[in-house]
């Protein structure tokens, strides 16, 4: 499979791209300009500067939308409709992942406090503005910290939780997810538990200030092994 992170110069989407290229999928780095994907491409074979990275390349986000069977959306939450509405034809049928999360920093506030949207969150936006694509929206990365996805020599002591309404996208992207070294999916349930998912992230950043480190994460105990 294909994977295209639109937003993938931002530190998550660097990461994210990062980890999957590392687990060997092939990754399309995707941004509003092909020479800013084109940066971040080089950026990461400056890190990776002894691996294979022939799996790795930078496109716009429409062209990496149109070429990617998987869609990661890693966008602030301002661009995230500008975004959609540029790529919205090329996602038929497709999975597409969003790790969107609504903070007040994106508007002039403090990280650490989350502002509702009137869907009742970013990834059911998505949904929204994705319908008649058949697009099937998958909520994942929300409380994976950026600087966890780009220390890229170490585990990630963190789960992901995943919610959406489509069983098969899920089971997707949960087999996907779990390539990451150390990270271990937790079904959370439907899209609509993103509600509760994406306002973890601003508790998270604020335990991440208030102990001065960047690598909290979460983790869900006695739950069955898969």
């Amino acid at each position: 499979m294909i994977i295209a992170v639109l937003g993938g110069t931002g530190d998550q989407g660097l990461g994210i791209a990062l980890r999957f290229v590392q687990s060997g999928e092939e990754v399309i780095i995707g941004s509003r300009k092909a020479d800013k994907a084109d940066k971040a491409v080089e950026e990461l074979k400056n890190l990776l500067e002894d691996e294979d990275l022939s799996n790795l390349s930078g496109l716009s986000n429409v062209d990496a939308t149109s070429k990617a069977d998987i869609v990661i959306l890693t966008v602030p939450i301002l661009a995230q409709k500008p975004t959609l509405d540029s790529v919205k034809e090329h996602v038929k049928g497709k999975i597409f992942i969003d790790a969107t999360v609504p903070l007040q920093s994106n508007i002039g506030g403090t990280p650490m406090t989350y502002f509702s949207l009137w869907e009742g969150s970013a990834a059911e936006r998505t949904a929204n503005i994705l319908k008649g694509t058949d697009a099937k929206v998958v909520s994942a990365f929300n409380n994976i910290s950026s600087s966890s996805l780009m220390r890229f020599k170490e585990e990630i002591d963190c789960d992901c939780l995943i919610s959406s309404d489509h069983a098969d996208a899920k089971k997707t992207v949960i087999e996907l997810i779990e390539k990451i070294p150390g990270v271990k999916c937790v079904d959370a349930g439907s899209l609509e538990q993103a509600r509760t998912v994406e306002r973890i992230t601003a508790l998270l950043i604020g335990l991440n200030i208030r102990y001065k480190t960047h690598y909290g994460g979460l983790r869900i105990t006695g739950l069955p092994e898969k």
